[in-house]
């Protein structure tokens, strides 16, 4: 069978394992379309990190890894993203796989810590606080010309949270070039994202008027025509009257 058209769903890694003769296998994070996560250790420093695993059916010739390793040092600057430290290969069943080493955040997925919170939803000022969080760190992305294009709550880690929110944001969608559409998407997305952890629709007509001036019944026409950029909703918030 040719390299190319080798199909891996899964890997399977088991606690202890050891990788690429440095790491140790800590526990799995997660899977998605193009491959798993792992929390792993350096075995010569105990120092945590994740480890990102490709199915080599999703990178074909480094394609995948490449450019979202490119596009992650890119971005190296903007605190909201796990930084990337290392490319390394391992070899499973005999085939060479890429794995992507950056760092490991400790903290809770948004959507496990939304629902922690009574009635499973963020209080209107603790919603903003994350709102403002978040778009402060989508802004950094975007004023480098770059963007997200996967943000929902399962792809955000809540590493601090009191008077201010201390937020890492996961996978990043890597394929489209950056335009204003992908950047238009992302700040729909992030109100989509406040909208949902105040409880989404089912309290929607209880929301107070000022919240729901930003979430403009999540309609894109109308949430673009009031905040043309993540820049300027970032200004809106910091002068909203309450």
């Amino acid at each position: 069978m040719k390299k190319n058209t080798v199909k891996i769903t899964n890997f399977q890694l088991k606690t202890a394992q050891i990788i690429s003769d440095k790491y140790e296998v800590v526990s799995k994070l997660g899977s998605g379309w193009e491959g798993e996560v792992y929390k792993i250790r350096e075995m010569r420093t105990g120092i945590e990190r994740a480890a990102k695993l490709f199915f080599p059916q999703r990178n074909i010739n480094h394609k995948a890894s490449c450019f979202y390793a490119r596009k992650l040092h890119k971005l190296r600057k903007c605190q909201i993203l796990i930084q990337y430290h290392t490319e390394e290969t391992l070899y499973f069943d005999g085939l060479p796989i890429t794995m992507l080493v950056s760092e490991y955040v400790e903290g809770q997925l948004l959507s496990d810590f939304v629902r922690s919170f009574p009635g499973k939803k963020l209080t209107p000022f603790q919603a903003l606080h994350l709102l403002y969080s978040l778009v402060k760190g989508i802004e950094d992305i975007h004023l480098l010309n770059e963007y997200h294009g996967d943000l929902h709550s399962d792809n955000v880690i809540v590493n601090r949270f009191g008077l201010y929110f201390e937020l890492k944001l996961l996978d990043m969608f890597h394929w489209s070039s950056p335009s204003k559409a992908n950047r238009e998407d992302d700040l729909c997305e992030l109100i989509h994202i406040f909208y949902d952890s105040l409880g989404g629709a089912k309290y929607y007509s209880k929301f107070p008027q000022e919240i729901k001036k930003i979430c403009c019944g999540l309609k894109k026409g109308l949430i673009l025509k009031k905040f043309r950029t993540v820049s300027q909703l970032r200004e809106y918030l910091e002068t909203m009257k309450w």
